[in-house]
């Protein structure tokens, strides 16, 4: 029999029973008690973290391994120790095992509800939809009566890891790994059709840019071609014209032509030269009596012809006679 000094930190809910009932409690008390009467429960308040890890099976009937953590913190201390044992010894160790058992019923009941989650969903959708796991276990703890007697409230839920057996992980591996190979392939052939698709809008901007090349070129020869044809109009027409103007200036002269020969037109040419002027050179009328003599040769005998006369009609327009060799 001894008398003990009790002093408790800020985090520790503190009862001292007498004789059944609770004579002083508060979290951080320090007081003495004498042991041979006096009961100590201390409750932690401060906020703990529980690890855990268990396997569960999907509703495609696949394995599947839980692992993270659990963090609670002690909200109604009464309950908690109406519950459980947190007495502890003069020597300051808890009087029995009971306070590892709330960690044991709180991993538990994780387990449970994680247990109701995944078994709804694939081995896939529990693979990549961790946080919807994680609020609907720490949904259903909240909810947990059994957590909600031992006078703890839950504050999170984490899932560290969650893995499959390793046949099932190298199996999605594989298919994940084809998908990724199928998805990189038509990649590739997206960026081969868009280069082709490319190439084909180029190539038509190539033909357009050509045609209207083209089209303007045809323009030019079809304007120079028109020019030319404008040309050879003016041409043509100035040839109908000038023709025209020819015409009708030969016309002019046949008309002052024809007027001027029309009084002489019966007249005899022998008299016509006469009237020229032509009969006051003696060689010429003697060549018209050459020619007359000529064109009556049938009726004349003969014609003596003397020297001084050929002389005279060979002379020079000097007076001197011409030589012929």
């Amino acid at each position: 029999m001894s008398i003990r000094y009790m002093k408790a930190p800020p985090t520790t809910y503190v009862m001292r029973f007498r004789d059944g009932r609770v004579t002083r409690e508060g979290p951080g008390l320090s007081f003495f008690y004498w042991t041979a009467t006096t009961t100590v429960v201390a409750i932690p308040l401060a906020s703990a973290d529980v690890p855990f890890a268990f396997n569960e099976v999907t509703q495609d009937f696949q394995a599947v391994t839980l692992q993270g953590q659990l963090t609670y913190r002690v909200a109604d201390p009464q309950r908690l120790a109406a519950q459980l044992d947190y007495s502890v010894k003069p020597s300051g160790g808890y009087a029995s095992d009971d306070p590892s058992k709330l960690e044991e019923r709180l991993v538990q009941a994780a387990q449970v509800r994680a247990r109701s989650v995944v078994q709804t969903l694939p081995l896939r959708d529990v693979l990549v939809n961790a946080s919807l796991l994680e609020d609907k276990v720490l949904l259903g703890l909240r909810e947990s009566e059994a957590v909600r007697m031992l006078g703890v409230e839950v504050q999170g839920f984490s899932l560290l890891s969650i893995r499959p057996t390793p046949e099932m992980a190298r199996a999605l591996e594989a298919e994940s790994r084809e998908a990724l190979q199928r998805r990189a392939d038509e990649a590739i052939y997206a960026r081969r059709n868009a280069a082709v698709e490319q190439e084909r809008l180029i190539k038509e901007s190539e033909i357009a840019t050509d045609l209207s090349v083209e089209a303007g070129q045809r323009r030019i020869r079809e304007a120079r071609i028109a020019a030319d044809i404008a040309v050879e109009d003016q041409r043509a027409a100035f040839m109908d014209r000038w023709s025209e103007n020819e015409r009708k200036a030969a016309e002019a002269k046949a008309y002052a032509l024809e007027k001027t020969l029309g009084p002489v037109r019966d007249m005899d040419w022998k008299v016509l030269m006469a009237a020229a002027g032509g009969g006051g050179d003696p060689k010429l009328n003697i060549a018209l009596a050459f020619r007359e003599l000529a064109e009556n040769a049938q009726k004349i005998g003969s014609v003596n012809v003397s020297p001084d006369l050929l002389n005279a009609l060979l002379a020079a327009p000097g007076g001197s006679p011409e030589r012929h060799g």
